[in-house]
């Protein structure tokens, strides 16, 4: 007889101490190299920087040893590698700038937006002690996603940072609350599609082949599809709108499984983005970028000329496959080199071969959030994760498809690498949600019963109508009972 016995389920948090080592050294490595490369020494503060960031690494590892012990290992190291990797480009700049007369202070500002995001995920993984508890909230959660995407309209309270009114301004400090707006959004739309999916997913006619929804069913995609042209009209931001947008209609096909909804959704947008670039001039302008970026009139147009993007693909071409080397490109030649153009920044030094290790970091991140959607065990969660892994993804696709003119320029901000205090904590809270969803994904589900012992009496059968099984036989003086059911 084969005898089973239970094992303890691994955790995985010494591999994922391990992978945070190494992400250090990484990071550490490339920031001492910049600092020779421009410099001919090594940073003063070197050893106040790697040691701020190996403790925030450490902290955030032991609270989630602690708190959240079965949470997948490898998305802690790959968020501090992506998010030091940043910091070293951005310090790369600094120099740069610093040379030139310029400020030069981005980088001490951005690693204090690491530490409020540190902070963040912190506290999330505290306090949340079960994801399946935001459930609860989400028609509040979408009031409050609601109210996000409208502040920056707010007279006083909203200003226009390059043409696009998408900040708003307290206490001398900008803040841009459409990233927090996609965070519970995404709550909201996990909730209300986890309760709605049913009518969702019924079949409606066929046309083609192809099973498309019913006409009534279409009325939360239309309302999706009216709010983001209404971000991209009012707030005039083309990638808050592509972004929303598009979450809404990945989760869509994730709870009903219809490749129709994802078409119908793609129409939309294309309709969409069609009219705006002919009906509104700033639209217009990126289109005109993104498909005639070399021609002259284009290029010397101001504002809103190709000068920015043709410069981005000339620093990357002179990076080649292995890239300049940290230090030894001139990336401070293209506007906002450590925002939005960073990637085209990283291209230059490092190369085709380095950027396409930062974009595989970024798609085993999105791998793991997606394994930790399919194995979660309620359908909220799976809704939740998925959404999550796939906003971080297609930010990525939307900046990197901008800066390469594969697709028009939009505004969004590479996760973890680019200048930006908003954008960095909101994809802080990101990764804490999907650790704390991973943790319930991976954590062994609990034992069952012990069966009854084998030498145990059986109970006495009963006869179930007239071909069931009988009882024992009756013994001398004892009448036959027979139960029927």
């Amino acid at each position: 007889m084969a005898i089973v016995t239970q094992q303890r389920a691994r955790t995985g948090r010494g591999a994922e101490l391990a992978l945070l080592g190494l992400a250090l050294v990484l990071v550490v490595g490339a920031y001492a190299q910049v600092s020779l490369a421009v410099s001919g020494e090594l940073p003063a503060n070197l050893a106040t920087r790697a040691g701020g960031l190996a403790l925030l690494a450490l902290a955030a590892h032991m609270l989630v040893r602690w708190k959240a012990p079965y949470a997948d290992p490898v998305l802690l190291p790959i968020v501090v590698a992506l998010n030091g990797i940043g910091l070293t480009m951005i310090y790369r700049i600094d120099l740069a700038m610093t040379a030139r007369g310029g400020d030069g202070g981005d980088a001490d500002r951005q690693l204090m937006w690491t530490l409020v995001g540190v902070v963040a995920a912190v506290a999330v993984l505290w306090f949340l002690r079960d994801h399946r508890v935001l459930r609860r909230y989400t028609y509040t959660a979408m009031v409050v996603g609601l109210v996000l995407l409208v502040l920056p309209l707010v007279p006083g309270l909203g200003v226009s940072i390059n043409g696009a009114r998408i900040w708003i301004s307290l206490l001398g400090m900008s803040f841009q609350p459409a990233e927090l707006g996609k965070i519970v959004l995404a709550v909201f739309f996990a909730g209300y599609l986890v309760t709605n999916r049913d009518t969702l997913a019924l079949a409606g006619p066929k046309v083609l082949g192809l099973q498309l929804p019913r006409a009534r069913d279409l009325g939360p995609i239309l309302l999706a599809w009216g709010v983001s042209l209404a971000v991209l009209v009012l707030e005039r931001d083309l990638g808050t709108s592509l972004l929303f947008f598009g979450l809404f209609v990945a989760m869509l096909y994730v709870a009903t499984e219809r490749l129709s909804w994802v078409l119908i959704g793609l129409a939309l947008f294309a309709g969409g983005a069609v009219t705006a670039a002919a009906l509104f001039p700033h639209v217009g302008a990126r289109f005109d970028v993104w498909l005639h970026a070399l021609e002259p009139e284009i290029y010397n147009r101001s504002p809103g000329g190709s000068g920015q993007v043709v410069q981005g693909l000339f620093g990357m071409a002179s990076g080649g496959l292995t890239g300049t080397g940290w230090g030894y490109g001139y990336p401070q030649l293209v506007p906002y080199a450590n925002s939005d153009f960073i990637v085209a920044s990283l291209g230059e030094e490092l190369g085709l071969t380095g950027m396409l290790a930062i974009l595989l970091l970024y798609l085993v991140l999105a791998q793991r959030g997606m394994r930790a959607a399919i194995g979660v065990r309620d359908g909220f969660g799976k809704l939740l994760a998925s959404g999550l892994a796939f906003v971080l993804a297609f930010q990525v696709f939307v900046v990197v498809g901008g800066v390469t003119r594969l697709i028009p320029l939009t505004g969004l901000t590479t996760p973890f690498l680019a200048l930006g205090g908003s954008s960095l904590v909101s994809n802080w809270i990101i990764v804490a949600l999907l650790l704390r969803i991973s943790d319930a994904a991976r954590r062994p589900a609990p034992p069952a019963p012990e069966p009854a012992p084998e030498d145990a009496a059986p109970a006495a059968p009963v006869e179930v109508g007239d071909g069931g099984r009988r009882g024992p036989e009756p013994t001398d003086g004892q009448e036959t009972e027979v139960v029927r059911l």
